[in-house]
């Protein structure tokens, strides 16, 4: 039975020797929604119109080259063998924390130019990034990757797994942990709690988008832990340790700015 189970294609459209993939599609849609959300909010807070169509400009491509250095740098053992494949994103492997990197770069830059508060533009974001993650994880899921360690048919049942998930995690002869999944479903929750948050919580300025930080990099620590593709350094994965770096990063900024700027703007402000 097992033998007969065939992955879903990962090209979506062909057209001729042109092949649009799933993994494109998913990570562009996720980004249009971003931008959607952001802009609904930013019109709200009395931002100009295009700053965050203009942004995603500069900021997606950068990001995704950002990426996939943060991905080869970290895998050059392989990559310095196979150097023809450093470009070949369209088979999957980015780094999230790559993206991260070099959107936030990309916005501190802009923000100086267009003379916007940063740390304002950053909290419209948040919401918008974490929703972004949440669908492109799904891009990893349609190339059979990002994935965690082996498990049984068995045990991905007893999850209540959708019957396409389980196939799908089929991959060479065995079942893997749907790690991707998990993910996706953490940034779900967050998403969700960082729009209750905006609303309930009388917020200084920026702290949405460490809540934010803080928020993925919990959960990205534990999850990593799951996967079998990452670097390792010491005890920890590379992820792991700039995931505790950036929770003590953002619940440090936080506590500063409660403690020792009583007058910085609220949220919004």
């Amino acid at each position: 039975m097992n033998e007969a189970i065939e992955p879903l294609n990962r090209v979506a459209i062909e057209l001729g020797p042109l092949h649009i993939y799933w993994y494109g599609i998913i990570i562009a849609g996720g980004a249009l929604l971003g931008l959607l959300l952001a802009m609904r909010e930013g019109r709200r807070l009395d931002l100009p119109p295009d700053t965050f169509t203009d942004l995603i400009l500069y900021a997606a491509p950068i990001a995704v080259i950002c990426a996939r250095i943060y991905y080869v740098a970290f895998e050059w053992g392989y990559y310095s063998k196979h150097p023809a494949e450093i470009i070949a994103i369209w088979n999957g492997g980015i780094a999230i924390y790559g993206a991260l990197i070099g959107a936030v770069l990309t916005a501190l830059v802009y923000c100086r130019l267009r003379h916007l508060p940063f740390w304002k533009v950053a909290d419209v974001c948040a919401p918008s990034v974490i929703l972004g993650q949440a669908i492109g994880r799904w891009g990893n899921f349609m190339n059979q990757e990002a994935h965690g360690g082996p498990t049984t048919r068995a045990a991905l049942e007893h999850l209540h797994l959708p019957e396409f998930i389980i196939n799908q995690m089929y991959i060479g002869g065995t079942y893997y942990i749907p790690t991707f999944l998990y993910e996706s479903v953490w940034n779900i929750i967050g998403f969700v709690l960082l729009l209750v948050i905006r609303r309930v919580v009388r917020l200084k300025r920026g702290e949405l988008f460490m809540i934010y930080v803080t928020w993925y990099a919990l959960g990205r620590c534990y999850i990593e832990g799951l996967r079998t593709d990452s670097l390792m350094l010491g005890p920890l994965r590379i992820s792991q340790w700039l995931s505790v770096l950036l929770v003590l990063v953002g619940a440090g900024l936080i506590t500063y700015w409660r403690a020792a700027q009583k007058n910085r703007p609220r949220y919004g402000e």
